[in-house]
Formats: structure tokens, sequence, C-alpha cells
């Protein structure tokens, strides 16, 4: 099934851009993220150690973060029934995103490649997490391949 908001790799065009939703840093965030790694680092976990860092209080994971911003972006249904593989990224971790904060992901396309099969392309996004200031929390690109319209008419 796709998306009404659904883009075919043919869609895409550089600078287009999108803003997500956006999501609040909940506690439970932190709990279920170092659960389910099993990484509890203090700096996320433990509060009173967490003051004496330069962060001043506990912050998410990283990783969890990241992992958010990809459900964000998903809600944009840009991808739903469209997308075929994410490829890789190169990922930056800018600012720290503490429990309170609220993000968003603004996402705008950098290039688009088509490949040697017609039904299909590869888009590459530039990515960015902000918190409820405009301060880039994280930052990098995705690359995503996609069907083409090719694909649907075959």
């Amino acid at each position: 099934n796709v998306s009404p908001n659904a883009k075919f790799f043919d869609d895409f065009e550089v600078d287009q851009s999108w803003t997500s939703p956006r999501r609040t840093i909940a506690e439970a965030d932190v709990v279920l993220f170092a659960g389910l790694t099993g990484d509890f680092n203090p700096v996320h976990t433990d509060e009173e150690f967490a003051k004496t860092t330069p962060f001043g209080t506990r912050i998410l994971h990283g990783p969890a973060v990241f992992a958010i911003a990809t459900g964000l972006e998903f809600r944009l249904g840009l991808k739903e029934g469209t997308a075929i593989a994410f490829l890789g990224m190169t990922w930056n971790l800018k600012a720290p995103v503490k429990i309170g904060d609220t993000i968003h992901v603004f996402q705008k396309v950098s290039a688009v490649r088509a490949t040697s099969n017609p039904a299909r392309g590869i888009v590459t996004f530039w990515v960015e997490v902000r918190n409820q200031a405009g301060t880039v929390c994280q930052e990098g690109e995705w690359k995503v391949m996609f069907h083409s319209k090719a694909a649907v008419a075959a």
C-alpha cells in the first residue's frame, strides 16, 4: 500500500524539504532504551552523576535520538509503500537531547541518482534533528532506495 503522501524516486527533486511532527523526550525514553540495549551509562541513568557532567542533567542516548528521528520522519509518509531499502548514513552528534526537550526532523533532498535498473533510484537526504530552540542536535545524510513510477507501470 502506498501512502497518500508517498513519493516515488521520480518525484524527488534536489532542495525539496519537509519538517516532521514534534515529539517531547520523556524519562521513559531513556529507561526503555537503556533496558533494550543494556547501556546503563550513568550520564543517562544517574541524575546525581549527570549533574557533574558538562550536560548538567541526564541525556538521551545518541542512538535513541537517531531511532526516534526515523520514526518522526516516517510520520511524513514520504516513504510508505515506495521505499525499498535504507542504504546507509553518515551521522554526527552535535548537541545533547535532554529529558523534556521537544525534537523534530528537518529533511532536505541533497541528491537523486538513477540506477542501472529503471524501476528504482537512490535519494540522499540531508537530515537534522532540531530541538525546541532550533539547535541542531544531530545531523547527517540518509541514503534510501525508492521504487520509480516505472516499477508501478510494469
